[in-house]
């Protein structure tokens, strides 16, 4: 019989191991209106019967275009089909693909095998997500998350995928985490230089050193690491950042499918729960390697669910894991310096009803001054939303929450629900305005919002900068810190969009003023500012173009105005796929988009696999792009 649990989404597949409680009762909660003006002059108005345009509201986009277009391409229509589409004036090519080599010592991948285990570690990883580049002494590297493995395409003879050896489970691991690599353009565009000496795979079994204030704890001891400060891997790599010292951070997402028990009897945890770690793993690991076997080895997934620093610039770095960034569902980490120096770095938890996080440096960031502190010494944050527009974020203690610093770290989350933080739609993507003084989360979607509570039994009422029940579409909410100051204790806030569909919905799920026939879209996931001030805005949703979605096609890559408003598409991807990850080349002539998991033979064509890839878009005449 097929496993179907192979196939589901992994807030899905967490569902399915953790059951949410049903029937949460919301006797006080109110069909939520709000018709605030928003810091930066716009007004976002909906309610129970529309999602209003008017006089106050976000302008719509074709009055605004019409007047202040600061986009330099012609929107793009839908797309349904198994390629690329940009609009006209750009073209784009492939860089790299799953399977591809970083040496020259890999095979070029083979589509009938989906590649050997033994080069596994030396071709480019499966899944791309987050990236960033770096100028390193004039050349250009990229380093790139590989968030996930999809079993059936890369273990293509296996019956469904499912892992039958030892084998099996290390090609996957070496699939999973991060590549570093040399980038170059020549005559026939990029490609990736094989055997840069700057190039580099770190799977889930590379060294990497735990650090900060849990660093040691009793908790994330283990038999082969007896003092808890040093750790095998990195995996589930999702959204990434880039610190101000030219460093790269990612982040650690589901880190939880990837444990299970070989022993029925074994008695879970009681922290597992909150953060999803069950008995039954995802993939099967635990039946081949015991550092996945939690019966074996309970701590091993206390030692996951972090943010990783990794020098690009060095081949030979270890890793760090910053508990002192706290322990949860990372998404991705935005990274900026505040006006007094200190370091702040905005987080989202990506699962339904979880938080939104801020962590401040105690030391002060100097350029070429020491910064081997700055992210293990400071404090950790929560996000409050009031629904008047105003929030607050309250501080991690030990006398605010109860907990010591290493628990604050390890059971971010437990600390989150202490001190009454908001419950979000799945915090996505963090960015953080590089031309004005504030910050923006995705939102992507929550169908237990108003319904369900999250895993820590706090309750989700659809209010503030959640307020649709059951939101199947996502919204972005910003803020900006008083006083300009990231530091800051205090925020306003409003919402720069809600996703919707006007042809189907007539209520607020319409989405909201900016949000019309021509740039429909749901669940937003990947989002960067370019250099200019505009957010690009990347899709990880409901392809189908049916129901619901009908009109919205292909997830996609949207440009975004902050201070008008508007909203344009720009790109689509392959039928299947999610957008995501988004960098720029030195020169800002070429952007790099991430193409993930496509269900279309994308992009070698019929009667092949399937392969995440990453893509350069340029525009037509090589003006910058960003």
């Amino acid at each position: 019989m097929r496993d179907e649990t192979y196939d589901l989404s992994w807030d899905d597949w967490d569902e399915l191991q953790s059951p949410r409680p049903e029937g949460t009762e919301f006797d006080d909660v109110v069909e939520t209106a709000l018709s605030r003006r928003g810091f930066m002059g716009g007004v976002l108005a909906f309610g129970s019967g529309a999602a209003v345009m008017g006089a106050g509201s976000l302008m719509s986009t074709t009055s605004a275009e019409a007047a202040t277009s600061r986009f330099a391409f012609t929107p793009i229509d839908i797309a349904t089909d198994a390629t690329v589409h940009v609009p006209e004036g750009y073209s784009w090519s492939r860089l790299i693909s799953w399977g591809d080599p970083l040496f020259s010592d890999a095979p070029e991948f083979d589509h009938a095998t989906g590649g050997d285990v033994a080069s596994s570690d030396r071709v480019f990883g499966e899944n791309t997500d987050g990236m960033e580049l770096f100028n390193v002494g004039g050349r250009q590297v990229i380093a790139v998350n590989h968030e996930y493995v999809n079993t059936k395409i890369n273990l293509p003879n296996n019956e469904d995928g499912k892992v039958a050896s030892a084998d099996d489970v290390l090609k996957l691991q070496n699939l999973h985490a991060v590549t570093v690599m040399e980038v170059t353009e020549g005559a026939d565009g990029w490609s990736v230089v094989i055997d840069s000496d700057l190039n580099r795979r770190i799977t889930a079994n590379t060294p990497m050193t735990i650090a900060g204030p849990a660093a040691g704890h009793d908790l994330l001891k283990t038999e082969a690491d007896p003092e808890g400060t040093t750790v095998l891997g990195t995996m589930n790599n999702c959204g990434a950042g880039k610190t101000p010292w030219g460093t790269y951070l990612t982040c650690e997402e589901n880190f939880n499918g990837y444990f299970g028990s070989t022993d029925a009897a074994f008695e879970l945890p009681e922290d597992y729960a909150r953060y999803g770690v069950s008995a039954e793993g995802r993939y099967n690991y635990e039946g081949y390697d015991p550092r996945f076997d939690v019966s074996k080895n309970p701590n091993e997934p206390r030692r996951f669910g972090y943010i990783v620093e990794i020098d690009p610039s060095d081949p030979t770095s270890t890793p760090i894991k910053h508990t002192a960034l706290g322990r949860f569902k990372h998404e991705n980490a935005a990274a900026v310096v505040a006006a007094d120096g200190r370091v702040v770095v905005y987080m989202g938890d990506d699962e339904r009803g979880e938080f939104m996080y801020k962590y401040v440096s105690n030391g002060v960031y100097t350029p070429g001054g020491e910064t081997s502190s700055l992210l293990d010494d400071g404090v950790l944050y929560v996000a409050k939303f009031d629904p008047d527009g105003s929030g607050k974020w309250i501080v991690l203690t030990p006398t605010t929450t109860g907990m010591s610093e290493a628990e604050i770290a390890i059971f971010s989350r437990v600390a989150g629900s202490k001190v009454g933080a908001t419950t979000m739609d799945r915090p996505e993507w963090v960015a953080v305005n590089p031309v004005a003084v504030e910050g923006y989360c995705c939102l992507t979607n929550n169908k237990n919002r108003g319904l369900k509570t999250n895993a820590g039994g706090d309750e989700t009422p659809a209010v503030g900068p959640n307020p649709r029940e059951a939101n199947k579409y996502g919204q972005i909410v910003r803020w900006k810190p008083a006083g300009d100051d990231h530091t800051a204790d205090d925020f306003e806030w409003d919402l720069y969009v809600m996703a919707g569909n006007p042809n189907v919905h007539s209520d607020a799920n319409a989405g909201s003023a900016n949000i019309n026939a021509g740039n429909l879209f749901n669940s937003p996931d990947g989002m960067m500012f370019d250099s200019t001030g505009l957010l690009w805005i990347q899709t990880d949703g409901d392809y189908k173009n049916e129901g619901d979605f009908a009109g919205m096609g292909n997830n996609q890559m949207l440009a975004g105005d902050p201070v008008t408003g508007v909203i344009e598409r720009f790109m689509t991807g392959p039928y299947g796929s999610e957008v995501t990850g988004l960098t720029w080349s030195s020169d800002k002539r070429t952007m790099f988009v991430g193409i993930q998991h496509p269900a279309a033979p994308f992009p070698d064509g019929e009667g092949k696999l399937a392969r995440s890839s990453i893509i350069a878009i340029k525009r037509d005449d090589n003006a910058m792009v960003g």
